[in-house]
């Protein structure tokens, strides 16, 4: 699994798209998880407490260990604001089959990329709980990969890709 972290609008699942084309093209079976796809079905439930989101977290986990247990590259794309439930997910996938990333894109960029409108709802009072805004993000102390907004989407897919390729090499038998 890699895991992609960092704040609503810093390009965690446009990178992990960006990752997933370049690995497909290299024979890799893969599939991305991120808010959208996991918020729209399984986890339609939640809300964005502090419970619910390490709810949400665990639950990823889950479907991700069963995916990696399947033999696939999960590419996962998420918020995932606390860090104990980060180390949840390496702990139940597994830590070599683990890989994080941390999309370090300031406050300052996500807020004007904002492509959900997340933040101005935020700053207007109508979202509780928005990571960055309103409730705490804790930024992963030792990542395996960071890349930020200075990095095209294709350089950061190249550098995570460069990160992995050795791990991935051997898992694949290349």
């Amino acid at each position: 699994m890699i895991f992609f972290t960092g704040l609503s609008g810093s390009g965690k699942s446009t990178i992990a798209n960006a990752l997933e084309q370049l690995l497909f093209e290299k024979g890799f079976n893969t599939y991305v998880l991120d808010g959208d796809n996991i918020r729209r079905g399984i986890n339609k439930n939640l809300s964005f407490s502090p419970e619910d989101r390490s709810e949400n977290i665990r639950r990823i986990a889950e479907i991700g260990k069963l995916f990696v247990d399947a033999g696939i590259l999960v590419l996962a794309a998420f918020v995932a604001p606390y860090s104990k439930d980060r180390t949840y997910i390496k702990e139940t996938v597994g830590k070599e089959n683990y890989v994080e990333v941390f999309v370090n894109t300031s406050l300052d960029v996500c807020e004007e990329r904002d492509v959900k409108g997340l933040y101005k709802k935020a700053r207007l009072g109508e979202i509780k709980n928005l990571t960055g805004i309103s409730a705490p993000y804790e930024a992963p102390e030792n990542p395996d990969v960071i890349v930020n907004e200075k990095n095209t989407v294709e350089e950061a897919a190249s550098l995570i890709f460069a990160a992995i390729k050795e791990k991935l090499i051997l898992e694949n038998n290349e």
